[in-house]
């Protein structure tokens, strides 16, 4: 039985002061070599560039396989603002009965309906007495490749 992408709340996202990391100029080639340079383009805060909502922004961990097609996958912190409307083709982290999943909100034949970019998942038909809440929108993702000693 295949098992849904499900989200475990992490923490609220709190936007203290900024933090600079170097953001540079050059756009390594993700195939073949190209010629580094040291030009800073800016100064970069990765709360700027993940978090337009704070007051209504949360993380959470992805896990399991079925948002893989969306490139979301199990160990993935997605960004997850609640002031998004949950249009049709967005990704969303709702609650069904209880359990977090992600999702691709869609709408067929005028119901929600939400579906996984995984083949082998069935989609999840949202009836109006079903219990089922959009908690936000994913906006974004964070992906390590090393995990962090404090994180283990």
């Amino acid at each position: 039985m295949a098992v849904h992408t499900t989200a475990h709340v992490i923490a609220p996202a709190t936007v203290g002061a900024p933090l600079p990391l170097s953001l540079y100029a050059s756009r390594p080639a993700a195939g073949f070599p190209a010629p580094g340079d040291d030009m800073v383009e800016r100064p970069l805060d990765l709360n700027e560039l993940l978090i337009t909502h704070p007051l209504a922004t949360f993380f959470v961990r992805a896990e399991g396989d079925s948002m893989e097609g969306a490139g979301i996958f199990s160990g993935d912190i997605l960004v997850v603002d609640r002031a998004v409307e949950p249009l049709p083709g967005l990704i969303v982290v709702a609650a069904v009965y209880g359990e977090l999943v992600v999702k691709r909100y869609m709408e067929r034949a005028g119901k929600a309906v939400l579906v996984s970019e995984q083949v082998g998942y069935a989609p999840i038909a949202v009836a109006e007495a079903d219990d089922v809440l959009v908690w936000g929108v994913v906006v974004g993702s964070v992906r390590t490749f090393i995990t962090p000693p404090a994180l283990r």
